[in-house]
């Protein structure tokens, strides 16, 4: 059983902690894909926005997309609920944070903001536990930084 068969194998997918790294992917994975649909271009962006974070600096590539397959995966099921809630378990407070800024910027990228990324956006930072001043000032920084 590999790495991540324990982590988030498929007769328990959600019933095991996931460790934070794991924990962000699903959070920023869940962002990313929030308007049903993960275009390759938007699951490279991510993951070199990952890679680059010290929370991944152990994660080859090949465990990486390894790691997206199996949560997209999860994501297109019924499950995505409890894994959602074992992702946000798993997340410190400061991590919570992190990971909604992460998601923000890649969410934010494409310049166009439809309704529904908007609600997505607004339901992360309430579910994550993420102040609302912490959030508007995530999101600001983030629209100032995609000005450019």
């Amino acid at each position: 059983m590999g790495l991540f068969d324990a982590v988030l194998g498929t007769d328990s997918q959600t019933q095991a902690a996931l460790n934070p790294a794991e924990a962000f992917a699903v959070i920023i994975l869940t962002a990313t894909a929030s308007d049903g649909y993960l275009s390759v271009e938007q699951a490279n962006s991510t993951i070199s926005v990952l890679s680059r974070m010290k929370l991944f600096k152990s994660y080859p590539n090949e465990m990486m997309n390894r790691l997206f397959d199996k949560i997209l995966g999860i994501l297109q099921g019924d499950d995505f609920n409890a894994l959602f809630n074992a992702a946000k378990d798993s997340l410190s407070q400061e991590l919570r944070e992190a990971a909604f800024a992460v998601a923000t910027d890649l969410v934010l990228a494409e310049g166009i903001i439809p309704e529904e990324e908007k609600n997505f956006l607004n339901d992360l930072y309430q579910a994550l536990g993420v102040s609302s001043e912490i959030a508007i000032q995530i999101v600001e920084v983030i629209l100032i930084k995609n000005r450019a």
